[in-house]
């Protein structure tokens, strides 16, 4: 989102909270890497964003969540009123609470699904309050209490959100939704050193075949293709936001051999690592 005229509430730069209550013209921003975890609430407005190299278009009321390290760019927005969370590991860990509230691999650290969500107005009606409430206690003076405060509103608003998501049948039961968030969990903080579905599928306790036929079951893309996604995710990240070399890349991706590298990115995007860096920043 373009900052431009906003209104931020902030507890000691883990937390913040800012309000855009205007209208304004469509804006181009420049691909920035997301430092910390941030919601951003569109209430009303309407535009485009590319996340980790993917176009997305909105228009009303969405819910959309980003995590660290994703690539963020604003190609075109209209912006009437939304809202922006952004919180650190420090302030939030969700993996350490993830037991509670099961956001880990569904909301975020998932590269897998649309970051986007609709709102229903009974869904617009609870989000209000919560953010009314967390604008009350940043409003306060910082005293007794005010980060569990802090933090137990921004814990009810991911509950919430976790549940928008759930009925609206992304994952059709519980037992599908924590084989799901198990899996891009895993892959999530591995994908560099194991690369087939059998190193996966060993530490769920499921044979291969029976973890590609659960995720045939829920519509999904395959185990092997979850995890090749990944790693091509990271290679054109590196490609476009560090100097190393394509050499380099391939050795931090856990390819013994670049030019296997090469044709394994060549086959899944049609360019070579060279060529799509080259047409990216053209």
């Amino acid at each position: 989102m373009a900052i431009q005229d906003l209104r931020t509430y902030s507890y000691q730069n883990t937390f913040s909270l800012k309000v855009v209550d205007f209208e304004k013209a469509c804006v181009v921003n420049q691909p920035e890497e997301v430092k910390a975890y941030q919601i951003f609430w569109i209430k009303e407005g309407k535009g485009t964003y590319y996340i980790d190299f993917n176009k997305y278009s909105f228009d009303g009321n969405v819910l959309i969540f980003l995590s660290p390290g994703q690539i963020f760019h604003v190609e075109s927005e209209k912006i009437k009123e939304a809202y922006q969370l952004s919180f650190v590991r420090d302030f939030y860990c969700i993996q350490t609470h993830d037991k509670e509230i099961s956001c880990n691999g569904v909301l975020f650290n998932n590269i897998y699904e649309t970051p986007l969500i609709e709102l229903t107005d009974k869904d617009v009606t609870r989000l209000e309050l919560i953010i009314e409430d967390l604008i009350e206690e940043f409003n306060r003076e910082e005293g007794t209490a005010q980060y569990d405060m802090l933090q137990s509103y921004l814990k009810q608003f991911i509950i919430h959100s976790v549940r928008i998501q759930k009925n609206q049948g992304e994952l059709k039961t519980d037992d599908e939704t924590k084989l799901f968030k198990d899996f891009s969990t895993l892959v999530e903080f591995n994908f560099k050193e194991l690369h087939s579905v059998s190193d996966y599928a060993e530490r769920l306790g499921l044979s291969p075949k029976s973890l590609t036929k659960h995720f045939q079951r829920i519509s999904k893309d395959s185990p092997s293709d979850f995890i090749k996604k990944r790693i091509i995710l990271e290679a054109k990240r590196k490609l476009i936001y560090t100097d190393y070399s394509v050499k380099e890349i391939a050795f931090d991706l856990g390819f013994n051999d670049p030019a296997y590298f090469t044709r394994f990115f060549t086959k899944a995007t049609t360019l070579s690592p060279l060529n799509f860096k080259k047409d990216f920043k053209n």
